[in-house]
């Protein structure tokens, strides 16, 4: 082989190694969905799987118990801000919490002050 062929061979081979790279260091962080998320649509996703959501029964279980703080997120703005339990997966739940603007948002996760909602995974979702 030619230094020239083998030169654009080494250079597509590095492509190639730095493509899968960045596929994979996107598929575990979820960087750039993160940050699309975040910063174009004022939203919070946990990303996690079905199999990783805890059980419906014990989502509703706390949703039940912590009724003021849900109370106290629902007041920061009445009727643009609520909060729901989400069963799209069989047996598994999360909460989403939709709000109408940034603003809205802050004050939801001052409120929350966590990565979980006392411990159940959630989503914030600009509406």
């Amino acid at each position: 082989m030619r230094r020239k062929e083998w030169s654009r061979v080494v250079l597509l081979s590095i492509a190639v190694t730095f493509c899968l790279g960045a596929f994979l260091f996107e598929a575990q962080l979820k960087v750039i969905r993160r940050a699309m998320d975040d910063l174009l649509y004022d939203n919070r996703n946990h990303y996690l799987s079905c199999e990783k959501l805890p059980s419906e029964s014990i989502v509703k279980k706390i949703v039940g118990e912590q009724q003021a703080i849900i109370r106290q997120i629902e007041q920061v703005n009445p009727g643009q801000v609520g909060v729901e339990i989400d069963t799209s997966c069989p047996g598994k739940a999360d909460l989403v919490i939709w709000y109408a603007s940034h603003q809205n948002r802050l004050a939801i996760e001052k409120i929350i002050n966590s990565e979980t909602f006392y411990g159940v995974p959630y989503r914030l979702q600009n509406r």
